[in-house]
C-alpha cells in the first residue's frame, strides 16, 4: 500500500488495511487502528474552483475544563512549533487536487494536564468555508499509514471550522470528528477556548516599535531573527506589504546567553517577516580572495565524493541545529527528542553487507526511532534494488523509515522507486523522499525569515545553504527535463507528436516537478507561501489528470501552470509555448469595487512606473470579450488607450512578460529550466512587487468583524 504526500512522500510497507471513515460526532481509539500512534500526522485538505481559496490551520491544547493553560497552547501561523516538539505545524503543500496542511503530534510529549487537542482552520478577508470543496481531515500513524478520514460535506457559511480533536481516555488517545463552524472566525474560536486575543492595530505598532534592536552581524552573515520561542512568540505583522516595510534586523543571540521571554497576548495577524541584511563590506585585499568555508566544495571531483560529503554535511547540521533537524524529521513521523546521526554504517544483509549513506536516530523516553538514509547527487537516479534492500533491512531490524534524498521531486501517483512489501512481516517501514530543493528551502525559511536559536546555529545553516548552492555540490535540485524533452519538442515542431504518446506524459511530469521546485525556491526567498494551483476535483487520479494534460500538450503545444503566492493580488500564470519557443508570465488583477475606469488605468500605470517598458497590459472585459491592449511604454503617455471604445465594463487587467525559452533539456546557460527560473524571477521582482498587495493584516480585521 502506497501513500504519497506532497513534497515529502511516504510509502508504507505493511499487511494492508482499510482507512476508517468517520462521520460527524463519531469517535475511535487510535490504538485500535495501529500499534504505532506515539507520533501521528494530521492532514487538512481542500480545493478551490478559482485556485485562490485558502485557509490557515490552528491547534489548541486544552485542559479538562476545555480551556488552554496559557496563550502559548494556541498554535497557528505566528506560533507554529511547541518548544517540546509535541506540536508542529509543517505548513502547506500541493497535492494532485488542491492543497493540504500537515500537522505532526508527538503524543508521548503532550503534557499530562492537556486532555484535548483541537484541530481547526480559519479563513480570512470575509471568506467562508462554503466556498471550498473537498474539505477533509486524515490521520496517519508514525509509519505514515493513513488510519482514518473525516470528510465535511456542508461546512456552512462560517469563517472558522473545528475539524476534530484528539483526547485522552484511560491513558489512550482517541479521535472525535467534530465538523463545527464558527461565524466569528479565528478570534472567536480562540477566545471561546480561553485565549486572550490582541487585535488592536495601534497596540501592534507600539509593540513593534518597542521591539526594535540594534543590528549585529556574525562573520558577515545576514542578520539573524530572534526565534519565536525566545522572543515575543506571537508578534504581529504591520499593515504594509512586505515589499514596502522597513527591514528591522534583530540582534543575534550568543549560544550561551538566554533571551528574556516576553509574553504578549497572541495576535491573529501574521508575524512580521525579517528580511536578510546585506553583508558587511569584505576585508579581502581583492576579489580573488575566497572566504574560508566550513564545508568546502571546490575540491569535489566524483559523484561518490559528492554523495558522501552532502550526506555528512546535512546530517551534521541537523544534529547541531535542533530547529532544522526537527523540521525535517517531524515530516517523517519522528518524535521530538535527542538526535544523533551517522554515516557509512555497515549493516548485515546475508552474504553481502549493505552500507546506507547515513542513519538518523532519535531517542525519546528510552525508545529509539531509526531511519536509513540513501543519497544521490547531480542527475543520478535512485536505484530500486538498493532502496528495496534498505527497506528489507529496516523491516528486519525494526527500524521505522528509509529516507531517500536526490535532486528529483516525487509526485503524487508517480513514485521515484517502487518498493514491494513483505506480507509476512508485521513491522511497518515508511519510505520517504526529500529533494535537495526542499532542504535548501527549509534552511532559507529559518535563517532569513523565521529565526533560529542563536548566532552559531544561523552561521551553520548559512554554511549549509552556501554548500548546497555551490556548483560543485551536486545538490541543485531538479535540473533536467528528461530524455523525452527534445523528442517531444521536435514532434510538436514538425507536427508528428500524437495524442497518447507516453513521452508527452513524461514531459508533463517533468514540468510539474519544475513548477514545484520554482515554488520552493521563490517561497524560500520571499518568506511567503508559494504553491502550484491544482484545479482538479479532489480525489481524482493524478495519472489520469497528467494523461489529459499530455493530450492537451500534443494538441496545442503548450505547458501551463499557475502559482499562488501569499499576499499577491492574483494568480501568477506561466505558459511555455513549444510551438513559438516563447515563455509567458502573467497575472490578472481585478479592478477596484469603486471608482471610474480611467482612474483605474491611470493608477495602474503609476504603480508600474518602474516596471519593464515591454510589459504587455490588457484590459479584461465583461463577457470575456477581448479588450484593448498595449505595451507599458505606449500606455504611459496615454492610459486611456486601455479603455474600450464602446463602453464595455472592465473587470480587470492582465499583465504579461514574454521571453525566449531555452532549447536544451537541462539547466545549462541555454537551458529551458534556467529560462523558466529567470522568467518567474524577473516578473515577480519587476512587476508583481509594484502591485497593491493583499496584506495579511486584513485577517486581523476579519476576526473581529466576520460575525
Amino acid at each position: 500500500m502506497r501513500r504519497v504526500w506532497c513534497v515529502s512522500h511516504v510509502t508504507t510497507v505493511h499487511l494492508g488495511g482499510l482507512v476508517h471513515e468517520m462521520v460527524k460526532g463519531a469517535n475511535v481509539g487510535l490504538a485500535a487502528l495501529s500499534e504505532d500512534v506515539g507520533s501521528v500526522m494530521v492532514r487538512l485538505g481542500w480545493s478551490s474552483p478559482t485556485g485562490e481559496g485558502d485557509a490557515d490551520v490552528s491547534v489548541l491544547l486544552l485542559t479538562a475544563d476545555g480551556k488552554v493553560r496559557s496563550d502559548g497552547d494556541f498554535y497557528f501561523y505566528n506560533n507554529p512549533v511547541a518548544a517540546d516538539g509535541s506540536v508542529q505545524l509543517l505548513g502547506k503543500a500541493p497535492t494532485a487536487d488542491g492543497d493540504e496542511d500537515r500537522i505532526t503530534f508527538d503524543l508521548t510529549a503532550i503534557a499530562d494536564d492537556a486532555e484535548r487537542i483541537v484541530v481547526a482552520a480559519s479563513r480570512y478577508e470575509g471568506a467562508r468555508f462554503s466556498d471550498l470543496h473537498g474539505l477533509c481531515l486524515t490521520l496517519a500513524d508514525g509509519a505514515g499509514e493513513s488510519l482514518l478520514r473525516f470528510a465535511i460535506d456542508d461546512p456552512g457559511e462560517v469563517g472558522a471550522l473545528l475539524f476534530g480533536e484528539l483526547y485522552r481516555r484511560g491513558g489512550d488517545w482517541k479521535f472525535r470528528a467534530i465538523g463545527q463552524g464558527y461565524e466569528s472566525g479565528l478570534a472567536g474560536l480562540a477566545t471561546d477556548f480561553g485565549v486572550d486575543i490582541d487585535d488592536d492595530a495601534e497596540a501592534e505598532t507600539e509593540a513593534e516599535a518597542a521591539e526594535k534592536q540594534e543590528v549585529e552581524e556574525v562573520q558577515g552573515v545576514q542578520a539573524v531573527p530572534v526565534p519565536q520561542e525566545q522572543a515575543a512568540p506571537l508578534p504581529a505583522i504591520p499593515t504594509q506589504p512586505t515589499s514596502e516595510r522597513q527591514v528591522e534586523p534583530v540582534r543575534p543571540v550568543p549560544p550561551d546567553q538566554p533571551v528574556a521571554k516576553v509574553a504578549p497576548r497572541p495576535r491573529t495577524a501574521k508575524k512580521k517577516v525579517t528580511l536578510p541584511k546585506v553583508a558587511r563590506k569584505s576585508l579581502a585585499e581583492n576579489d580573488a580572495w575566497r572566504v574560508a568555508r566550513l564545508f568546502p566544495a571546490a575540491a569535489l571531483k566524483s559523484d561518490r565524493e559528492r554523495e558522501t560529503r552532502a550526506t555528512s554535511v546535512l546530517l551534521a547540521v541537523m544534529t547541531q541545529v535542533p530547529e532544522f533537524g526537527r523540521r525535517l524529521t517531524a515530516a517523517f513521523g519522528a518524535p521530538a527528542g535527542r538526535m544523533e546521526t551517522f554515516t557509512e554504517v555497515t549493516l548485515p544483509n546475508g552474504d553481502t553487507p549493505r552500507r546506507p549513506d547515513g542513519v538518523i536516530r532519535v531517542e525519546r523516553a528510552g525508545k529509539l526511532w531509526t531511519a536509513l538514509v540513501e543519497t544521490k547527487t547531480n542527475g543520478n537516479s535512485l536505484k530500486p534494488d538498493q532502496v528495496q534492500a534498505y527497506a528489507d533491512i529496516a523491516a528486519r531490524r525494526g527500524y521505522e523509515a528509509v529516507i531517500t534524498l536526490s535532486n528529483d521531486v516525487e509526485l503524487d501517483g508517480s513514485p521515484l522507486v517502487e518498493v514491494k512489501a513483505d506480507g509476512r512481516r508485521k513491522h511497518k517501514v515508511a519510505l520517504w523522499h526529500l529533494s535537495w530543493a526542499e532542504v535548501a528551502h527549509q534552511a532559507q525559511m529559518l535563517i532569513r525569515h523565521e529565526g533560529v536559536g542563536n548566532a552559531a546555529h544561523a552561521w551553520l545553516l548559512q554554511e549549509l545553504l552556501h554548500y548546497l548552492q555551490h556548483e560543485n555540490s551536486g545538490c541543485h535540485g531538479f535540473q533536467n527535463m528528461g530524455p523525452a524533452w527534445v523528442p517531444v519538442r521536435n514532434g510538436i515542431d514538425d507536427e508528428t507528436l500524437c495524442q497518447g504518446d507516453s513521452r508527452a506524459v513524461d514531459v508533463v511530469e517533468s514540468w510539474e516537478r519544475l513548477v514545484r521546485q520554482v515554488c520552493l525556491r521563490l517561497g524560500g526567498e520571499l518568506g511567503q507561501k508559494a504553491l502550484p494551483v491544482q484545479r482538479a476535483k479532489r480525489g481524482s487520479d493524478p495519472r489520469t489528470r497528467r494523461a489529459t494534460l499530455a493530450d492537451q500538450l500534443c494538441a496545442d503545444g503548450r505547458l501551463e501552470a499557475e502559482l499562488r503566492i501569499d499576499g499577491t493580488p492574483g494568480i501568477l500564470a506561466l505558459c511555455a509555448d513549444l510551438r513559438t519557443g516563447k515563455l509567458r508570465t502573467s497575472i490578472e488583477i481585478p479592478v477596484p469595487e469603486q471608482g471610474y475606469p480611467l482612474t483605474w488605468t491611470k493608477r495602474l500605470v503609476r504603480q508600474l512606473a518602474d516596471a519593464p517598458a515591454d510589459l504587455h497590459v490588457e484590459a479584461l472585459l465583461a463577457g470575456q470579450v477581448p479588450g484593448p491592449r498595449g505595451t507599458l511604454e505606449r500606455l504611459r503617455p496615454e492610459p486611456a488607450d486601455l479603455l474600450p471604445k464602446d463602453g464595455t465594463p472592465i473587470t480587470g487587467f492582465r499583465l504579461s512578460l514574454f521571453r525566449s525559452m531555452g532549447n536544451t533539456r537541462g539547466n545549462a546557460e541555454s537551458g529551458f529550466i534556467r529560462s523558466v527560473d529567470e522568467s518567474v524571477d524577473r516578473f515577480h521582482a519587476h512587476v508583481v512587487v509594484h502591485l497593491e498587495r493583499r496584506t495579511s493584516s486584513s485577517r486581523t480585521r476579519e476576526t473581529a468583524a466576520a460575525g
